[in-house]
């Protein structure tokens, strides 16, 4: 076995006195009880409120972009509801949901869609059907046929094409349905 020369000998112990000084160093500057290497007061003053802070961005970012997608399917919704329901103005020729009043002069005519309803309020009027049945008068359960006078206050419904009623004078109607005045 080979022992190293003293000039080796004294390289090698410097080396190691140098080597053992570093690790004395490092190691006394990781922090200790009395002087720790992260603070609980740099932890609770700087650390936590900057977390908090990149937290609370990205909440709020986040937040706004899921607040516009609903606010754009909210008008998207509320745009498809009026289509829908645009329909239910009542208007002539519209069907409509609930009943209109509708006014008609002495010898006006009012067609009716199948499943379109109408009431006379007003005046008085004659059933104009090509064919029978004219009108079903849902009140009594009857069928009104063509040249027959509606009563006052019945509820009528068009059950086929073509049927109409024509005012003898002017009258007003509550309709609900489809309905064309000529």
């Amino acid at each position: 076995m080979r022992f190293l020369s003293p000039g080796r000998k004294k390289a090698a112990l410097l080396l190691s006195l140098v080597l053992s000084a570093g690790v004395f160093t490092v190691a006394a500057a990781q922090g200790s009880q009395s002087d720790p290497l992260v603070t609980l007061s740099y932890l609770t003053d700087v650390v936590t409120p900057s977390v908090l802070s990149k937290v609370d961005e990205q909440v709020a970012k986040e937040r706004q972009t899921y607040l516009t997608a609903l606010d754009g399917r909210i008008t998207a919704y509320t745009a498809q509801m009026e289509q829908l329901l645009g329909g239910l103005s009542g208007s002539a020729g519209q069907n409509s949901a609930v009943f209109s009043v509708v006014e008609l002069t002495a010898g006006q005519t009012l067609t009716g869609s199948v499943g379109c309803e109408l009431m006379l309020r007003v005046g008085s009027a004659k059933c104009v059907s090509p064919a029978s049945p004219g009108l079903v008068d849902a009140t009594d359960g009857s069928v009104l046929e063509n040249g027959k006078a509606l009563t006052k206050n019945h509820l009528y419904m068009f059950t086929m094409e073509g049927r109409a009623i024509s005012a003898s004078d002017s009258i007003k109607l509550l309709v609900r349905g489809t309905y064309t005045v000529g």
